[in-house]
């Protein structure tokens, strides 16, 4: 039997259409330079290392913000606050300056082109379980929809947030295609939603294991391609 067609695609962000790790560098500093003209006392005691760290350990002590990136940032930048004599007021204002860094993204260079080509014959969405705004990025008028952890309430890889991801495409799971960077989130999880997959592997990392994508990418350049010759 044919495989239904593909009428959606939705796009994991972080390290799929652009590089997450130095945007996350350059936010904490942007944040930590902040937070040294106006709140003193934090800096000289947390590094943004060791903000970091701090946030790491809210998350296994709050289970119920796991899914919420930008609640776990606050109330970890609030804990350090509080314990510096600072109000919560500090939290807020280093939140907002990293938030915005944080969406000072430079994009893959095969993401636009490929976007815009597929935008034309496809429904274009976002599935992240990042902070990311695609309107502030620019991606918006591509990208039709974007569902996140945070409104979801669960994270990738949980069937929820694959389900809302489908009613916000209008299409039922076996006509997407879900397209990402982690093999268990992206993949594993958008397979046992009833999506197709394909992997992009821009790394050259070998498969972890466990059933494969449909198809694996080095980039977006070949998707086009591979969706008009049939996923396999």
């Amino acid at each position: 039997m044919r495989p239904a067609p593909i009428l959606a695609i939705t796009f994991d962000l972080d390290d799929t259409l652009w590089a997450i790790d130095p945007v996350i560098e350059r936010a904490e500093q942007r944040m930590h330079a902040w937070l040294a003209e106006h709140y003193p006392r934090l800096p000289q005691r947390y590094s943004p290392a060791d903000l970091r760290a701090l946030r790491n350990e809210l998350q296994d002590s709050r289970p119920d913000l796991a899914h919420d990136l930008s609640a776990l940032r606050r109330e970890s930048l609030a804990l350090a606050a509080a314990r510096c004599g600072y109000g919560r007021e500090a939290a807020e204002g280093a939140f907002a300056v990293m938030w915005q860094a944080r969406n000072e993204v430079e994009l893959f260079a095969d993401v636009l082109p490929v976007l815009h080509a597929l935008s034309q014959r496809f429904t274009l969405g976002a599935l992240t379980n990042g902070n990311a705004d695609i309107a502030r990025i620019g991606l918006d008028g591509l990208l039709r929809f974007c569902v996140t952890a945070r409104e979801t309430g669960v994270a990738k890889p949980h069937p929820a947030i694959f389900d809302a991801a489908s009613a916000a495409a209008g299409v039922p799971a076996e006509h997407i295609l879900h397209v990402g960077d982690d093999p268990e989130r992206d993949v594993h999880g958008a397979r046992a939603a009833g999506m197709r997959t394909v992997w992009i592997n821009r790394d050259g990392r070998d498969w972890p294991g466990g059933p494969p994508p449909d198809a694996q990418l080095n980039d977006l350049h070949g998707l086009p391609g591979l969706l008009a010759g049939g996923l396999p």
